[in-house]
């Protein structure tokens, strides 16, 4: 029998007009961030009308005993205030075709350009956000502001940073920087061990209970106090950003997963409303455990240092944070921007730019120690660039096998 067949110019081809995206994700961070003074990430936008620096003023809480019927005059305090600079670059990105290539287009691939650009600004805020939140305060401008590649990350990369620039670091914020379990990890005394030596002691130390109450009372005891974070029902919290690796121990300790499980209310919504079986944020002694996977892309990607820092293996980097713990600075919010050399209409390209820096907020303040055994405070630092709103944490975190 002779079966005919087709030629193979002839087969039906089926073109699906509906195009998959690679999936990029949110931005995390974006339900922290606000104008007001109350945001731990801070949106400013006072330099829309022009400038390439904000100044934002920081000030501390009165210290003094004040008096009763005693003589007031000359016993005045003086307001601790300090000016914290960011700097702001450009970023931009465009995509462009010819009408040659899209009379070839079966789907409309470069209608896709507002979307993918709209990702590409999200993406690229939220990981410039992770890095600026691991940076080490400095008061000099970016080292690459106004470069072709440009710098929109205030403060000296962690990846970038000479080992006496993060014992430096550690030293500056003693009280608001913890290594394991143990405040000893970096502290003896009045001596401050080097950043390096902390992290190889952190052992197997995994981020816990344990380890998020200590957290937490760093943050409540070191000076400047770091304010905590209200809801709009008054209550106070501490938002602690951990990526995939450490938020799985967290989840996964066994105190942490019990309070998540049986303490927090359902109100009626039963599976869908907890968040042992709906991957959520955790709630654990007035900490809000929100995951930014991205941490620990950047810990196996780009910190490598911590790759291998504590004797057991791999340590990442979580961030405690209070009110205006960061600060974006914005001189233009995205726009959408096209091509003018069109070569008379041929040619189509679509664009998007924005102006803006990104900081961890900090303040020149004097930094003391106190020693474990007399209590006695002695000045380390008198021009000490102390983190404003957060505290920093290291803990092992394997990656899984």
């Amino acid at each position: 029998m002779a079966v005919t067949t087709i030629q193979s110019n002839n087969k039906l081809i089926k073109f699906t007009q509906q195009i998959n995206r690679e999936f990029v994700r949110k931005n995390l961070f974006r339900p922290y961030m606000g104008e007001g003074l109350d945001s731990i990430i801070r949106i400013a936008n006072d330099l829309k009308q022009g400038g390439e620096q904000m100044n934002i003023p920081l000030v501390t809480k009165l210290t003094g005993s004040g008096k009763s019927t005693g003589t007031l005059a000359g016993a005045e305090e003086i307001i601790n205030n300090y000016g914290m600079r960011a700097w702001i670059d450009w970023l931009r990105h465009a995509v462009v075709t010819t009408k040659a290539e899209s009379q070839k287009d079966s789907a409309d691939i470069f209608g896709e350009a507002k979307p993918l650009l709209a990702d590409f600004v999200a993406e690229r805020q939220r990981d410039e956000l992770i890095q600026a939140l691991f940076a080490l305060p400095t008061e000099s401008a970016p080292t690459n502001l106004g470069t072709d590649e440009g710098q929109r990350i205030n403060g000296i990369l962690w990846d970038q940073a000479s080992a006496a620039q993060r014992n430096t670091w550690v030293s500056d914020n003693v009280d608001r920087v913890l290594f394991g379990n143990a405040i000893s990890n970096h502290v003896s005394g009045s001596t401050v061990a080097s950043a390096t030596s902390a992290l190889s002691v952190i052992g197997s130390v995994k981020l816990t209970a344990t380890t998020v109450q200590m957290l937490k009372r760093r943050a409540e005891m070191c000076s400047p106090k770091i304010r905590p974070y209200k809801t709009e029902d008054g209550y106070e919290y501490y938002v602690l950003f951990a990526g995939s690796y450490a938020f799985r121990d967290a989840k996964t300790d066994s105190t942490i997963f019990q309070a998540n499980r049986d303490a927090r209310p359902r109100e009626g919504r039963s599976m869908d409303g907890n968040p042992i079986f709906q991957d959520g944020d955790l709630i654990y002694d007035g900490v809000i455990i929100r995951k930014v996977p991205e941490i620990s892309t950047f810990t196996t990607n780009t910190w490598t240092t911590l790759a291998s820092a504590s004797v057991s293996g791999r340590v990442e980097p979580v961030f405690l944070c209070g009110q205006q713990a960061a600060t974006i600075a914005f001189g233009q919010m995205a726009k959408p921007t096209f091509r003018k050399e069109d070569d008379y209409g041929f040619i189509t390209g679509t664009g998007i730019e924005m102006a803006y820096g990104i900081i961890k907020n900090f303040k020149k303040h004097p930094m003391y120690v106190t020693n474990n055994s007399t209590g006695a405070q002695s000045l380390t630092n008198a021009s000490a660039l102390v983190q404003w709103g957060m505290v920093t944490g290291f803990f092992f975190a394997s990656i899984d096998s």
